[in-house]
């Protein structure tokens, strides 16, 4: 592949009338329940930028939701992965077992937190992965509860859509739920009624004191968390929350889940952001950053946790495919090189200040918060805690129009998300930021 030119150029309107042949051909081919945030449909991508069909390149603060942490095309991911399609594409390994599996799974045991024993089972997207791990606790503890947080997204499938808080996408007109699903405080520092400083102690209690009485802990099979709220607005819990929900789970036998989906893979600064406060869960779900840009998940944790399942209860057709996993390694090998999580520690050095910068300067901006590479900022009405989505889509648009990839998302439909690719070069990561302050500076 030819190398991208690190820059960003814009030779038509965004979307461009190439573009826009291809969303009428979207439109009629493809179902509408399939939005798209951005419609310009990509030729080429690489470090920093996406380039569209009409020659258009725009920095890229989404990393197609955290998912390009590597970059796109990532010479170790292509040359693992070419290298795999070459020799074969798919044998299944329930049928006929192969090597890069069980090096994604030796990999997975070294990288992930604790030192004890572990293994894992490796699935197709992060629904998947969450789906397999509730199955997983419950084989182990032989209870059919689990416990979930206000604010959580854990995918669409009929068991996460439950498990995930927010309505509208994700669960308007698709129930009936599964059950045993039930939903706890989770301490979201900046709308905490009686401040932040209080959160992390009164959210725990409030959720101890549901479990016990609500569920009686003895019928919980997991507690499932992400250790930073992805899609609920990037909430990053008021700290001490996440070791004493670990502990109360140790203390009655629950199976502690960190939902490592969106955060893991070195975009909080860390491998896995529950590192951060030296949270070691039971079981840890990964995907997104997992393979550069391939579908692969995976559910690792305590041997002897995993291996609770009966032989047959796990697997899947595609889980695991050997071109997944052979650019698993390569993301990996990457990572490991040019040492991703200093590069994500560098980038919210740079962003952050910026970004609270801009705060002082726009009083739309209610707070900038993240970790590492994984950073929003909440927009709301001046003066007010009040949120407002109508700006956040104003903004998110002008920054499209002037080329720059930027993502939406939490439970109001107002915070604006970045998650640049940990590779994105220091010049396009200050150029990105002036797009985000003309955009609102003109909202």
């Amino acid at each position: 592949m030819t190398e991208l030119p690190q820059e960003r150029r814009l030779v038509t309107a965004v979307p461009g009338p190439k573009s826009q042949e291809l969303l009428a051909r979207k439109s009629a081919a493809v179902a509408n329940g399939v939005g798209v945030t951005l419609p310009v449909f990509v030729a080429r991508a690489g470090g920093g930028v996406v380039e569209d069909v009409d020659g258009n390149r725009l920095i890229d603060f989404g990393s197609g939701i955290a998912v390009t942490s590597v970059g796109n095309s990532a010479e170790a991911v292509v040359r693992r992965a070419a290298a795999q399609l070459a020799d074969f594409t798919h044998t299944c390994f329930m049928v006929t077992p192969y090597e890069e599996y069980v090096a994604v799974a030796e990999k997975l045991a070294e990288l992930t937190p604790g030192d004890h024993p572990k293994k894992s089972a490796l699935f197709n997207s992060g629904a998947e992965a969450v789906e397999n791990a509730v199955k997983i606790a419950r084989s182990y503890t032989k209870r059919p509860a689990v416990v979930v947080f206000d604010h959580g997204y854990h995918g669409r499938t009929n068991l996460t859509m439950a498990l995930t808080a927010k309505n509208m996408p994700y669960k308007e007109g698709f129930g009936p739920f599964a059950p045993e699903v039930y939903r706890v405080p989770l301490p979201y520092p900046y709308r905490w009624l009686t401040g932040p400083e209080n959160a992390a102690e009164e959210a725990a209690a409030q959720a101890i004191d549901l479990i016990t009485k609500q569920i009686g802990a003895q019928h919980v099979a997991a507690i499932v968390i992400e250790p930073i709220a992805g899609e609920g607005g990037f909430i990053v819990p008021a700290r001490g929350f996440l070791p004493r929900m670990a502990q109360f789970a140790r203390e009655n036998g629950i199976v502690f889940v960190a939902d490592e989906i969106q955060t893991g893979f070195c975009r909080t600064g860390q491998w896995f952001a529950c590192e951060d406060e030296g949270v070691v869960p039971d079981l840890i779900t990964t995907a997104k950053g997992i393979a550069g840009g391939l579908p692969l998940a995976a559910v690792t944790g305590r041997a002897e946790i995993m291996d609770a399942a009966h032989v047959g209860g796990l697997g899947g057709t595609y889980g695991g495919n050997p071109v997944a996993c052979a650019a698993a390694l390569g993301a990996i090998e990457t990572m490991q090189e040019l040492d991703l999580p200093a590069r994500a520690r560098r980038i919210g050095e740079i962003m952050t200040p910026r970004l609270r910068a801009m705060q002082e300067k726009f009083p739309v901006i209610g707070e900038v918060r993240g970790r590492g590479a994984m950073i929003a900022i909440e927009l709301v009405q001046p003066g007010t805690k009040e949120p407002d989505a109508a700006v956040t889509s104003a903004v998110a648009k002008a920054c499209h129009a002037a080329g720059l990839v930027v993502l939406t998302c939490g439970t109001y439909g107002n915070v604006l998300r970045f998650l640049p690719p940990l590779v994105i070069g220091e010049d396009l990561l200050n150029e990105g930021l002036d797009i985000i302050e003309e955009a609102l500076a003109g909202v």
